[in-house]
């Protein structure tokens, strides 16, 4: 890949890594309070555990595009991790802190769903 495109990649992750550190300071639904309501209670357990999930995907994202970052400082953004192969334009445009080629990625999709199948006792 050209340095001008890893240039304009490196603005775009770090956009997204400033953008994602930002929203995710706001941790008021996480707060447990006191309630009197039961109902109260369920609905507070419930904005928290989404509230936690979505910070438990932001920092799984805030790793990925900081690992890509890493990669455009060591020179192999855009080479899939898997088969060496570089990563379509087209794909990191839409996902720039990807690390594998789509090929690849669905290989690697499937085998997590078939260990996601074998996890609650399903045969694949």
């Amino acid at each position: 890949m050209s340095p001008v495109n890893t240039h304009v990649f490196r603005r775009v992750l770090e956009g997204k890594h400033k953008d994602l550190l930002s929203a995710s300071s706001n941790r008021e639904e996480i707060a447990i309070e006191a309630t009197a309501d039961e109902i109260d209670r369920m609905q507070q357990q419930l904005t928290r555990e989404v509230a936690i999930r979505n910070l438990d995907q932001t920092s799984k994202l805030l790793k990925s595009i900081q690992a890509a970052l890493d990669r455009i400082d060591d020179e192999i953004y855009g080479v899939c991790l898997r088969c060496e192969e570089p990563i379509h334009e087209k794909r990191l445009k839409a996902i720039p802190w990807a690390s594998h080629c789509i090929a690849c990625q669905e290989i690697i999709d499937l085998d997590l769903s078939e260990d996601d199948d074998a996890t609650i006792g399903f045969a694949a």
